[in-house]
Protein backbone atom coordinates (compact mmCIF):
# COMPACT_ATOMS: atom_id res chain seq x y z
CA UNK A 1 0.00 0.00 0.00
CA UNK A 2 1.41 3.60 -0.86
CA UNK A 3 0.14 6.50 1.25
CA UNK A 4 0.52 9.47 -1.55
CA UNK A 5 1.96 12.14 0.88
CA UNK A 6 5.08 9.00 1.81
CA UNK A 7 3.99 9.25 5.78
CA UNK A 8 3.49 6.09 7.42
CA UNK A 9 0.63 5.46 9.49
CA UNK A 10 0.38 2.75 12.04
CA UNK A 11 -1.91 -0.19 10.58
CA UNK A 12 -5.13 -0.30 12.75
CA UNK A 13 -5.76 -3.77 14.68
CA UNK A 14 -8.54 -6.07 12.97
CA UNK A 15 -11.91 -6.45 14.42
CA UNK A 16 -12.01 -10.05 15.69
CA UNK A 17 -11.95 -12.03 19.32
CA UNK A 18 -9.80 -10.22 21.33
CA UNK A 19 -7.40 -11.55 24.00
CA UNK A 20 -5.94 -9.87 26.70
CA UNK A 21 -2.88 -8.21 26.17
CA UNK A 22 -0.14 -8.20 28.49
CA UNK A 23 -0.57 -4.68 30.36
CA UNK A 24 -4.00 -6.12 30.54
CA UNK A 25 -5.35 -2.76 29.12
CA UNK A 26 -4.99 -2.96 25.35
CA UNK A 27 -6.52 -6.43 24.03
CA UNK A 28 -3.99 -7.96 21.90
CA UNK A 29 -5.05 -9.70 18.04
CA UNK A 30 -5.86 -13.49 18.28
CA UNK A 31 -5.25 -14.68 14.44
CA UNK A 32 -6.22 -17.90 14.85
CA UNK A 33 -9.80 -16.53 16.08
CA UNK A 34 -10.07 -13.61 13.15
CA UNK A 35 -8.92 -16.28 10.52
CA UNK A 36 -11.73 -18.80 11.59
CA UNK A 37 -14.59 -16.23 11.61
CA UNK A 38 -16.42 -15.44 8.78
CA UNK A 39 -15.67 -11.51 7.52
CA UNK A 40 -11.98 -12.66 6.93
CA UNK A 41 -13.24 -15.96 5.26
CA UNK A 42 -15.41 -13.43 3.15
CA UNK A 43 -11.88 -11.02 2.53
CA UNK A 44 -10.15 -13.91 1.80
CA UNK A 45 -13.14 -14.29 -1.24
CA UNK A 46 -12.94 -10.35 -2.41
CA UNK A 47 -9.20 -10.14 -2.56
CA UNK A 48 -9.27 -13.35 -4.96
CA UNK A 49 -11.70 -11.34 -7.04
CA UNK A 50 -9.95 -7.98 -6.91
CA UNK A 51 -6.91 -9.65 -8.23
CA UNK A 52 -8.15 -10.01 -11.29
CA UNK A 53 -9.07 -6.89 -12.59
CA UNK A 54 -5.99 -5.03 -10.65
CA UNK A 55 -3.66 -7.09 -12.26
CA UNK A 56 -5.45 -6.43 -15.82
CA UNK A 57 -5.21 -2.64 -15.26
CA UNK A 58 -1.65 -3.30 -13.64
CA UNK A 59 -0.58 -4.99 -16.84
CA UNK A 60 -2.21 -2.19 -19.51
CA UNK A 61 -0.41 0.52 -17.39
CA UNK A 62 2.60 -1.39 -17.91
CA UNK A 63 1.94 -2.18 -21.62
CA UNK A 64 1.07 1.17 -22.12
CA UNK A 65 4.62 2.71 -20.95
CA UNK A 66 6.26 0.09 -22.91
CA UNK A 67 4.71 0.62 -26.23
CA UNK A 68 4.81 4.69 -25.69
CA UNK A 69 8.69 4.13 -25.17
CA UNK A 70 9.10 1.64 -27.99
CA UNK A 71 7.31 4.55 -30.21
CA UNK A 72 8.92 7.58 -29.36
CA UNK A 73 12.77 6.59 -28.65
CA UNK A 74 12.37 3.79 -31.74
CA UNK A 75 9.79 3.90 -34.24
CA UNK A 76 8.59 7.54 -34.42
CA UNK A 77 12.78 8.66 -35.29
CA UNK A 78 13.04 5.97 -37.36
CA UNK A 79 9.96 7.41 -39.26
CA UNK A 80 10.98 10.94 -39.42
CA UNK A 81 14.80 10.71 -39.74
CA UNK A 82 17.08 8.61 -42.68
CA UNK A 83 19.90 6.87 -40.75
CA UNK A 84 20.50 6.10 -37.13
CA UNK A 85 18.56 7.80 -34.40
CA UNK A 86 20.51 10.72 -33.21
CA UNK A 87 21.90 11.80 -29.71
CA UNK A 88 19.70 14.77 -29.19
CA UNK A 89 16.70 12.86 -29.82
CA UNK A 90 15.51 12.14 -25.96
CA UNK A 91 16.40 15.98 -25.01
CA UNK A 92 13.07 17.41 -26.37
CA UNK A 93 11.05 14.13 -24.80
CA UNK A 94 13.08 14.86 -21.25
CA UNK A 95 12.08 18.43 -21.23
CA UNK A 96 8.22 17.31 -21.78
CA UNK A 97 8.68 14.91 -19.12
CA UNK A 98 9.70 17.25 -16.44
CA UNK A 99 6.86 19.18 -17.90
CA UNK A 100 3.98 16.82 -17.56
CA UNK A 101 5.00 15.57 -14.48
CA UNK A 102 5.55 19.02 -12.45
CA UNK A 103 1.99 20.27 -13.93
CA UNK A 104 0.34 16.94 -12.82
CA UNK A 105 2.02 17.48 -8.94
CA UNK A 106 1.30 20.74 -8.77
CA UNK A 107 -2.52 20.81 -10.06
CA UNK A 108 -3.64 17.46 -9.49
CA UNK A 109 -4.83 16.17 -5.78
CA UNK A 110 -2.03 14.36 -3.74
CA UNK A 111 1.12 15.41 -5.21
CA UNK A 112 1.14 12.77 -7.63
CA UNK A 113 1.90 10.19 -4.91
CA UNK A 114 5.24 10.11 -2.28
CA UNK A 115 8.36 11.29 -3.61
CA UNK A 116 11.00 8.67 -4.54
CA UNK A 117 13.86 10.79 -2.98
CA UNK A 118 12.91 9.22 0.28
CA UNK A 119 13.21 5.73 -0.56
CA UNK A 120 10.80 2.72 -0.84
CA UNK A 121 7.75 3.58 0.97
CA UNK A 122 4.76 1.13 1.45
CA UNK A 123 2.86 1.82 4.55
CA UNK A 124 0.41 4.04 5.76
CA UNK A 125 -3.51 4.43 3.91
CA UNK A 126 -3.66 3.95 0.45
CA UNK A 127 -4.54 6.41 -1.71
CA UNK A 128 -7.47 8.18 -2.12
CA UNK A 129 -9.80 8.08 -5.64
CA UNK A 130 -8.95 11.96 -5.88
CA UNK A 131 -4.96 11.19 -5.81
CA UNK A 132 -5.22 8.38 -8.16
CA UNK A 133 -5.53 10.42 -11.55
CA UNK A 134 -2.89 12.45 -10.44
CA UNK A 135 -0.65 9.30 -9.10
CA UNK A 136 -1.73 7.30 -12.88
CA UNK A 137 -1.01 10.65 -15.00
CA UNK A 138 2.52 11.47 -13.13
CA UNK A 139 4.11 8.02 -13.18
CA UNK A 140 3.28 7.44 -17.22
CA UNK A 141 4.90 10.61 -17.98
CA UNK A 142 8.03 9.78 -15.90
CA UNK A 143 8.26 6.25 -17.24
CA UNK A 144 7.78 6.62 -20.92
CA UNK A 145 8.96 9.73 -21.71
CA UNK A 146 12.61 8.75 -20.31
CA UNK A 147 13.42 9.52 -16.75
CA UNK A 148 15.15 6.80 -14.41
CA UNK A 149 12.57 5.82 -12.01
CA UNK A 150 10.47 2.40 -11.81
CA UNK A 151 6.89 1.41 -12.21
CA UNK A 152 6.55 -0.31 -8.52
CA UNK A 153 5.94 2.29 -6.48
CA UNK A 154 2.92 3.72 -8.54
CA UNK A 155 1.76 0.27 -9.44
CA UNK A 156 1.49 -0.31 -5.66
CA UNK A 157 -0.38 2.81 -4.87
CA UNK A 158 -2.62 2.27 -7.92
CA UNK A 159 -3.41 -1.55 -6.72
CA UNK A 160 -4.15 -0.25 -3.42
CA UNK A 161 -5.81 2.59 -3.66
CA UNK A 162 -8.17 0.79 -6.02
CA UNK A 163 -8.87 -2.44 -3.98
CA UNK A 164 -9.78 0.16 -0.78
CA UNK A 165 -12.16 2.52 -2.97
CA UNK A 166 -13.59 -0.83 -3.68
CA UNK A 167 -14.11 -1.80 -0.09
CA UNK A 168 -15.51 1.45 0.49
CA UNK A 169 -17.77 1.53 -2.32
CA UNK A 170 -19.67 -1.92 -1.26
CA UNK A 171 -19.35 -0.77 2.83
CA UNK A 172 -18.85 2.98 3.46
CA UNK A 173 -18.60 1.61 7.44
CA UNK A 174 -16.35 -0.90 6.94
CA UNK A 175 -13.66 -1.56 9.95
CA UNK A 176 -10.08 0.09 9.45
CA UNK A 177 -8.56 -3.05 9.05
CA UNK A 178 -11.01 -4.12 6.39
CA UNK A 179 -9.35 -1.74 4.57
CA UNK A 180 -5.92 -2.36 5.34
CA UNK A 181 -6.00 -5.89 4.20
CA UNK A 182 -7.99 -5.15 0.99
CA UNK A 183 -5.57 -2.30 0.24
CA UNK A 184 -2.09 -4.39 0.50
CA UNK A 185 -4.02 -7.18 -1.51
CA UNK A 186 -4.54 -4.36 -4.07
CA UNK A 187 -1.18 -4.10 -3.91
CA UNK A 188 0.04 -7.55 -4.18
CA UNK A 189 -1.75 -8.49 -7.06
CA UNK A 190 -0.81 -5.21 -9.16
CA UNK A 191 3.06 -6.31 -8.92
CA UNK A 192 2.53 -9.98 -8.55
CA UNK A 193 5.08 -11.01 -11.51
CA UNK A 194 6.65 -7.39 -11.97
CA UNK A 195 10.33 -8.51 -9.69
CA UNK A 196 9.78 -12.30 -11.52
CA UNK A 197 7.94 -13.77 -8.86
CA UNK A 198 4.85 -12.74 -6.73
CA UNK A 199 6.43 -13.95 -3.56
CA UNK A 200 8.84 -11.63 -4.22
CA UNK A 201 6.55 -8.68 -4.49
CA UNK A 202 4.95 -9.73 -1.82
CA UNK A 203 8.00 -9.80 0.80
CA UNK A 204 8.89 -6.02 -0.58
CA UNK A 205 5.47 -4.40 0.21
CA UNK A 206 5.33 -6.45 3.52
CA UNK A 207 9.16 -5.40 4.89
CA UNK A 208 8.77 -1.72 3.45
CA UNK A 209 5.92 -1.55 5.48
CA UNK A 210 7.08 -2.90 8.39
CA UNK A 211 4.32 -5.64 8.71
CA UNK A 212 5.17 -7.86 11.54
CA UNK A 213 3.30 -10.41 14.08
CA UNK A 214 -0.39 -11.19 13.82
CA UNK A 215 -0.68 -8.44 11.42
CA UNK A 216 1.74 -10.30 9.23
CA UNK A 217 -0.60 -13.69 9.26
CA UNK A 218 -4.28 -12.03 8.63
CA UNK A 219 -2.77 -9.29 5.51
CA UNK A 220 -0.47 -11.68 4.14
CA UNK A 221 -2.94 -14.40 3.26
CA UNK A 222 -5.42 -12.24 1.01
CA UNK A 223 -2.50 -10.61 -0.06
CA UNK A 224 -0.75 -13.71 -1.71
CA UNK A 225 -3.78 -15.05 -2.79
CA UNK A 226 -4.46 -11.99 -4.76
CA UNK A 227 -0.89 -11.93 -5.83
CA UNK A 228 -1.77 -15.91 -7.43
CA UNK A 229 -4.28 -14.73 -9.33
CA UNK A 230 -2.47 -11.61 -10.33
CA UNK A 231 0.29 -13.79 -12.10
CA UNK A 232 -1.94 -16.05 -13.94
CA UNK A 233 -3.50 -13.16 -15.18
CA UNK A 234 -0.18 -11.65 -16.30
CA UNK A 235 0.55 -15.04 -18.08
CA UNK A 236 -2.78 -15.44 -19.47
CA UNK A 237 -2.72 -11.37 -21.17
CA UNK A 238 0.80 -12.13 -22.24
CA UNK A 239 -0.11 -15.04 -24.04
CA UNK A 240 -3.52 -13.59 -25.68
CA UNK A 241 -2.21 -10.19 -26.47
CA UNK A 242 1.32 -11.26 -27.33
CA UNK A 243 2.52 -7.63 -25.68
CA UNK A 244 5.00 -9.03 -23.11
CA UNK A 245 4.75 -10.22 -19.25
CA UNK A 246 6.54 -7.11 -18.00
CA UNK A 247 8.72 -9.33 -15.91
CA UNK A 248 12.35 -8.63 -14.81
CA UNK A 249 14.46 -11.59 -15.58
CA UNK A 250 17.88 -11.74 -17.30
CA UNK A 251 18.08 -13.53 -20.58
CA UNK A 252 21.19 -14.95 -19.91
CA UNK A 253 22.96 -15.88 -16.27
CA UNK A 254 26.79 -16.18 -15.47
CA UNK A 255 28.37 -19.47 -14.83
CA UNK A 256 27.36 -20.63 -11.22
CA UNK A 257 30.84 -20.05 -8.93
CA UNK A 258 31.56 -21.49 -5.57
CA UNK A 259 32.31 -18.66 -2.62
CA UNK A 260 35.71 -17.80 -2.13
CA UNK A 261 37.93 -16.23 0.41
CA UNK A 262 38.70 -13.58 -1.87
CA UNK A 263 34.98 -13.01 -3.43
CA UNK A 264 33.76 -12.58 0.41
CA UNK A 265 36.56 -10.08 0.43
CA UNK A 266 35.62 -7.96 -2.37
CA UNK A 267 31.78 -8.12 -1.08
CA UNK A 268 33.58 -6.14 1.52
CA UNK A 269 34.76 -3.38 -0.79
CA UNK A 270 31.75 -3.81 -3.28
CA UNK A 271 29.52 -2.89 0.27
CA UNK A 272 31.19 0.11 0.89
CA UNK A 273 31.35 1.82 -2.78
CA UNK A 274 27.67 1.07 -3.17
CA UNK A 275 27.29 2.92 -0.01
CA UNK A 276 29.27 5.86 -0.97
CA UNK A 277 27.38 6.12 -4.36
CA UNK A 278 23.53 5.62 -3.29
CA UNK A 279 24.80 8.59 -0.80
CA UNK A 280 25.64 10.60 -3.30
CA UNK A 281 22.61 10.18 -5.08
CA UNK A 282 20.42 10.79 -2.35
CA UNK A 283 22.51 13.57 -1.40
CA UNK A 284 21.83 15.26 -4.99
CA UNK A 285 18.08 14.25 -4.65
CA UNK A 286 17.77 15.83 -1.45
CA UNK A 287 19.42 18.88 -2.03
CA UNK A 288 17.83 19.61 -5.16
CA UNK A 289 14.19 19.15 -3.71
CA UNK A 290 14.37 22.47 -1.93
CA UNK A 291 15.00 23.74 -5.60
CA UNK A 292 12.59 22.17 -6.75
CA UNK A 293 9.55 23.70 -4.78
CA UNK A 294 10.44 27.50 -5.35
CA UNK A 295 8.75 26.64 -8.74
CA UNK A 296 8.29 23.15 -9.69
CA UNK A 297 6.41 23.88 -13.45
CA UNK A 298 10.20 25.85 -14.54
CA UNK A 299 12.57 23.40 -12.48
CA UNK A 300 11.21 20.42 -13.35
CA UNK A 301 11.74 20.80 -16.87
CA UNK A 302 14.92 21.99 -16.30
CA UNK A 303 16.12 18.77 -14.41
CA UNK A 304 14.41 16.95 -17.84
CA UNK A 305 17.05 18.84 -19.95
CA UNK A 306 20.11 17.50 -17.82
CA UNK A 307 18.72 14.07 -17.62
CA UNK A 308 18.22 14.28 -21.58
CA UNK A 309 21.78 16.08 -22.01
CA UNK A 310 23.35 12.92 -19.98
CA UNK A 311 21.73 10.62 -22.03
CA UNK A 312 23.13 12.62 -25.50
CA UNK A 313 26.68 12.71 -23.72
CA UNK A 314 26.59 8.91 -23.33
CA UNK A 315 25.65 8.06 -26.94
CA UNK A 316 28.19 10.68 -28.40
CA UNK A 317 31.19 9.58 -25.66
CA UNK A 318 30.40 5.62 -25.84
CA UNK A 319 28.84 4.99 -28.71
CA UNK A 320 26.52 2.91 -27.46
CA UNK A 321 22.55 3.74 -28.01
CA UNK A 322 21.04 6.28 -25.03
CA UNK A 323 18.47 3.49 -24.49
CA UNK A 324 20.82 2.09 -22.48
CA UNK A 325 21.20 4.69 -20.18
CA UNK A 326 17.26 6.03 -20.40
CA UNK A 327 14.19 4.91 -18.42
CA UNK A 328 14.29 2.07 -15.33
CA UNK A 329 16.65 -0.18 -16.59
CA UNK A 330 14.64 -2.95 -16.16
CA UNK A 331 14.34 -4.00 -19.66
CA UNK A 332 18.44 -2.75 -19.97
CA UNK A 333 19.74 -4.93 -17.46
CA UNK A 334 19.15 -8.28 -19.29
CA UNK A 335 20.89 -6.87 -22.47
CA UNK A 336 23.74 -5.43 -20.11
CA UNK A 337 24.45 -8.62 -18.35
CA UNK A 338 24.10 -11.14 -21.81
CA UNK A 339 26.47 -8.64 -23.46
CA UNK A 340 28.77 -7.39 -20.52
CA UNK A 341 32.06 -8.29 -22.45
CA UNK A 342 31.11 -6.25 -24.73
CA UNK A 343 31.70 -3.14 -22.42
CA UNK A 344 34.72 -1.71 -21.84
CA UNK A 345 35.86 -0.76 -18.06
CA UNK A 346 35.80 2.70 -19.50
CA UNK A 347 32.36 2.74 -21.06
CA UNK A 348 31.05 1.07 -17.73
CA UNK A 349 32.16 4.40 -15.75
CA UNK A 350 30.71 6.08 -17.93
CA UNK A 351 27.43 4.26 -18.01
CA UNK A 352 27.32 4.10 -13.94
CA UNK A 353 28.00 7.75 -13.72
CA UNK A 354 25.69 9.00 -16.36
CA UNK A 355 22.98 6.15 -14.78
CA UNK A 356 23.51 7.80 -11.15
CA UNK A 357 23.55 11.10 -12.21
CA UNK A 358 20.24 10.64 -13.64
CA UNK A 359 18.88 9.01 -11.19
CA UNK A 360 19.62 11.50 -8.41
CA UNK A 361 18.18 13.70 -10.71
CA UNK A 362 14.79 12.29 -11.33
CA UNK A 363 14.44 11.29 -7.62
CA UNK A 364 14.23 14.86 -7.09
CA UNK A 365 11.11 16.02 -9.13
CA UNK A 366 9.52 13.10 -10.64
CA UNK A 367 7.10 10.13 -9.77
CA UNK A 368 7.69 6.28 -10.17
CA UNK A 369 10.24 4.02 -8.31
CA UNK A 370 13.76 3.63 -6.90
CA UNK A 371 14.28 0.04 -7.14
CA UNK A 372 15.04 -0.67 -10.86
CA UNK A 373 17.87 1.95 -11.09
CA UNK A 374 18.92 1.09 -8.23
CA UNK A 375 19.48 -2.74 -9.61
CA UNK A 376 20.83 -1.53 -13.22
CA UNK A 377 23.43 0.36 -11.65
CA UNK A 378 24.45 -2.18 -8.96
CA UNK A 379 24.89 -4.70 -12.07
CA UNK A 380 27.09 -2.03 -13.75
CA UNK A 381 29.03 -1.98 -11.07
CA UNK A 382 29.15 -5.60 -10.90
CA UNK A 383 30.52 -6.06 -14.27
CA UNK A 384 32.73 -3.63 -14.11
CA UNK A 385 34.58 -4.92 -10.73
CA UNK A 386 34.20 -8.74 -12.30
CA UNK A 387 37.62 -8.51 -13.75
CA UNK A 388 39.28 -8.12 -10.60
CA UNK A 389 41.12 -11.30 -9.03
CA UNK A 390 39.43 -13.62 -7.37
CA UNK A 391 36.28 -12.37 -8.48
CA UNK A 392 33.78 -13.80 -10.82
CA UNK A 393 30.75 -12.27 -13.04
CA UNK A 394 27.61 -14.03 -11.14
CA UNK A 395 28.90 -12.86 -7.38
CA UNK A 396 30.20 -9.73 -8.69
CA UNK A 397 26.44 -8.68 -10.31
CA UNK A 398 25.00 -10.23 -7.33
CA UNK A 399 26.57 -8.26 -4.98
CA UNK A 400 26.46 -5.07 -7.00
CA UNK A 401 22.21 -5.44 -7.07
CA UNK A 402 22.01 -6.36 -3.31
CA UNK A 403 24.20 -3.87 -2.37
CA UNK A 404 22.92 -0.96 -4.07
CA UNK A 405 19.28 -1.83 -3.10
CA UNK A 406 20.54 -2.05 0.67
CA UNK A 407 21.57 1.59 0.28
CA UNK A 408 18.33 3.07 -1.70
CA UNK A 409 15.86 0.96 -0.64
CA UNK A 410 16.62 0.46 3.18
CA UNK A 411 15.46 -3.01 2.69
CA UNK A 412 18.05 -5.46 3.37
CA UNK A 413 16.44 -8.51 3.23
CA UNK A 414 14.32 -7.60 0.28
CA UNK A 415 17.78 -6.64 -1.36
CA UNK A 416 19.68 -10.13 -0.62
CA UNK A 417 16.01 -11.87 -1.89
CA UNK A 418 16.39 -9.35 -5.39
CA UNK A 419 20.17 -10.15 -5.96
CA UNK A 420 19.95 -13.95 -5.48
CA UNK A 421 16.63 -14.58 -7.16
CA UNK A 422 17.42 -12.71 -10.04
CA UNK A 423 20.51 -15.08 -10.76
CA UNK A 424 17.79 -18.08 -11.16
CA UNK A 425 19.04 -21.36 -9.85
CA UNK A 426 23.10 -19.15 -9.51
CA UNK A 427 21.95 -17.29 -6.80
CA UNK A 428 22.27 -19.79 -4.51
CA UNK A 429 25.65 -20.29 -4.87
CA UNK A 430 26.39 -16.50 -4.60
CA UNK A 431 24.17 -15.77 -1.55
CA UNK A 432 26.99 -15.57 0.88
CA UNK A 433 29.09 -12.71 -1.17
CA UNK A 434 25.45 -10.72 -2.06
CA UNK A 435 24.78 -10.97 1.93
CA UNK A 436 28.16 -9.72 2.99
CA UNK A 437 27.78 -7.08 0.47
CA UNK A 438 23.89 -6.54 1.63
CA UNK A 439 25.14 -5.94 5.23
CA UNK A 440 28.39 -3.75 4.81
CA UNK A 441 26.15 -1.32 2.56
CA UNK A 442 23.47 -1.15 5.02
CA UNK A 443 25.52 -0.92 7.98
CA UNK A 444 27.86 1.98 6.28
CA UNK A 445 24.84 4.11 4.91
CA UNK A 446 23.67 4.02 8.55
CA UNK A 447 26.95 5.09 9.79
CA UNK A 448 27.03 8.06 7.13
CA UNK A 449 25.76 11.53 7.42
CA UNK A 450 22.33 11.62 6.51
CA UNK A 451 21.70 13.98 3.42
CA UNK A 452 19.23 17.60 4.54
CA UNK A 453 15.67 16.14 3.88
CA UNK A 454 12.62 18.57 3.43
CA UNK A 455 9.11 17.25 3.59
CA UNK A 456 7.93 14.00 1.77
CA UNK A 457 5.95 15.61 -1.10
Amino acid sequence: MTQSNGHPASASPPSGPPASGPSGGTPAIDPVAVIRSRAYLSALVLAAILGLPISVIAYGFLAAVSHLQTYIFVDLPGQLIEGAVPAWWPVPWLVLCGLLTALTIRYLPGNAGHSPAFGFHAGGGPATSRELPGILLAALATLSLGAVLGPEAPLIAIGGGLAALTVHLAKKDAPPMALTMMAAAGSFAAISTLLGSPVLGAFLIMEAAGIGGATLSLVALPGLLASGIGALAFVGLDAWTGLGNFSLALTSVPPEVAPTVASLGWALAVGVVAALLGWLIRWMALSLRPIVHLNRVLVTPVLGLLIGLTAMSYQLITDHQFTDILFSGQDAMPDLVKNASGYSLAVLVVLIVGKSLMYGLSLSAFRGGPVFPSMFIGAAVGIAVSGLPGLSLAPAIGMGIGAMCAVMLRLPLTSVLLATLLLGADGLSVTPEVVVAVTVAFVTTSRLPAPAATAAT
